[in-house]
């Protein structure tokens, strides 16, 4: 079916200059702000909602990085790759682990404050598949939330220029090709508001997730996929998109809940609870025996187990048990994840919380380089938006934060050491959109399709309907035409990483990591050690959906991704089939 190249959306009725402009404002984002602002270079922040009111305020765990004695980069590299299942760019991950020490004294020398013990040293946890205690991490489980304040308190003292509620809608380029700006809707920003333009040389997508693309997802409202679906239409590659993490224990809230879910952190199972079928006391351990690490297995494997145990009992939930931790730790170590079971009427001091799996992380998206470039020359991809190949086919536990803290330098890096084009050429408007815009409520409707077909549990027969049923909720002759506006253009974001994540999910037919194929559950890696890559092509009527492979992640170092470089690809056109 034919897919959108852009949004239908008034002309900008007001534009702001810049050098670099930063869509986002989670900890991926703020970092690059600050360190461009801190080399002299005029950077505005495009935020969709408030400057903190992004994912990684979320974050409960913490960063992962060898800080402690006995840990070194290596063995940090090798739990990410073992985690990763064949997919992971080692170099890559390499970079992240080697740099992730001095990332996080950097972030603490930005004023974060990170738990220590009694001798003064960094308190660090341990969470799954990881083999170090190697997790820092700050007022108990609000590592995220002390990360965010830190950055923000950073960049309103750097005076660098924000926008807040505003969604980002589509690339401008120039005539040659390379990115000009992004335009952007704003809602109540006073002399900015309605569709509006940061006209600038280097554009930053750090929009974090798309786990709204699901019913019950551990992401805030704002995860719509955005980043992702901007660059699709902007002409640029997105890999390994159907490598959604369900996180394995999500709150469970009941049947009919719907939207962002309480999330209940790794490190209450890296600090010794353990998953049980049953809250009455006969409950089993059922991750023992399918993993060295029982309950500290990778989350694919957690998550899998899970709901293979739902299924196998008929139940809709499984138990984590913590009641062993006391009062005092649970309160200490825990603040948060006590506050939000207990306002949900759970005591987990006294009793097994429920738990479910629920949409988590990305680990596809925007492809990248290791300076953070797209495709698009210009264009710069970081934090969850981006697929820099760090994770494979699954993310290991932690290491989301400083993905966004490790790479957000790079591009800082990449953007400061040349000097940027100056505005020359006439920027050009996107070309015209072609299918039409869905109403608000297709929203629910694509969400309830993806997690029906496309969940934890995906065969080729579920992946075909959720195709059909996404195409047909485009294809409707009998509804009323949609009105440009922040809803349903977050609805067409969604629907469009949707029909490239099912297209993905169906093309795989192996199971690898968190692509959990029933029809195919074994790893093939004589077809698969490879990466599905899609592209929309240009016919402003309505560009069709193209879906290649390539053996390698990140682009060759000596090339520009806008010239190509040596990568070995298998193309094909339209909606592929195993």
């Amino acid at each position: 079916m034919p897919l959108p190249t852009a949004l239908p959306a008034p002309a900008p009725g007001w534009s702001l200059d810049a050098e670099v402009a930063v869509v986002g404002s989670g900890i991926a984002g703020l970092t690059v702000a600050l360190r461009c602002a801190a080399a002299g270079l005029r950077t505005v922040i495009v935020t969709k909602a408030r400057l903190d009111d992004g994912s990684t305020r979320w974050a409960q765990g913490g960063i992962a990085a060898a800080l402690g004695e006995g840990d070194t980069p290596a063995q940090h590299l090798d739990d990410t790759l073992v985690a990763g299942v064949g997919l992971c760019d080692e170099a890559a991950v390499t970079a992240l682990v080697t740099e992730a020490p001095d990332a996080v004294r950097r972030l603490i020398g930005l004023g974060a404050r990170f738990d220590t013990a009694e001798d003064g040293a960094l308190s660090l946890t341990r969470e799954g598949g990881h083999h170090r205690r190697r997790i820092a991490h700050a007022g108990g489980d609000a590592t995220g939330a002390e990360v965010s304040r830190a950055l923000v308190a950073a960049v309103r003292a750097a005076g660098i220029e924000t926008v807040e509620n505003a969604l980002a809608l589509d690339l401008l380029k120039d005539a040659d090709g390379h990115t000009a700006g992004v335009t952007l809707h704003v809602m109540g920003e006073g002399r900015h508001d309605g569709v509006g333009a940061v006209r600038a040389p280097a554009v930053v997508l750090a929009t974090g997730g798309l786990g709204q693309v699901f019913s019950a997802t551990t992401n805030p409202a704002v995860s719509t996929g955005d980043g992702v679906a901007l660059a699709l239409r902007a002409g640029a590659e997105v890999s390994d998109l159907e490598f959604v993490q369900f996180h394995p224990t999500s709150l469970w809230l009941g049947p009919d809940a719907e939207g962002q879910q309480p999330l209940v952190s790794e490190a209450v199972r890296g600090e010794g609870a353990y998953l049980v079928d049953r809250a009455d006391g006969t409950g089993t351990r059922f991750l023992l025996g399918q993993h060295e690490l029982a309950e500290l297995a990778p989350r694919d494997i957690v998550a899998k187990a899970i709901t293979r145990r739902m299924h196998e009992l008929g139940a809709d939930h499984m138990y984590l048990d913590a009641r062993h931790f006391g009062a005092d730790m649970w309160a200490r170590r825990f603040p948060t994840i006590l506050a939000a079971c207990r306002a949900h009427g759970i005591d987990p001091v006294t009793e097994p919380i429920p738990i479910a799996p629920a949409a988590h992380y990305a680990s596809g998206g925007v492809r990248t380089d290791l300076s953070g470039r797209t495709t698009v020359p210009g264009l710069y991809a970081c934090g969850e938006t981006a697929c820099t190949g760090v994770h494979g086919a699954n993310r290991l536990a932690s290491n989301s934060l400083l993905e966004g803290l490790v790479f957000a330098g790079r591009i800082a890096t990449a953007i400061t050491s040349s000097p940027l084009p100056r505005a020359a050429a006439p920027v050009t408007a996107p070309p015209a959109p072609g299918p039409a815009l869905l109403p608000p409520e297709a929203r629910t409707a694509v969400q309830r399709v993806m997690t029906r077909g496309a969940g934890v549990l995906r065969s080729a027969d579920s992946l075909a309907e959720a195709a059909r049923a996404l195409d047909a909720l485009a294809l409707d002759d009998d509804r009323k035409p949609a009105e440009p506006g922040a809803d349903t253009w977050e609805t067409a974001n969604l629907h469009l990483v949707a029909r490239v994540l099912v297209t993905a999910a169906l093309h795989r037919t192996e199971t690898r990591g968190c692509h959990w194929r029933e029809d195919h559950p074994e790893r093939d890696d004589a077809r698969w050690r490879r990466h599905l890559v899609a592209t929309l092509g240009r016919d402003p009527a309505g560009a069709a959906l193209s879906l290649g492979t390539t053996r390698t992640t990140a682009f060759p170092p000596t090339a520009h991704p806008a010239t190509g470089g040596d990568r070995q690809r298998d193309s094909h056109q339209g909606d592929p089939t195993p």
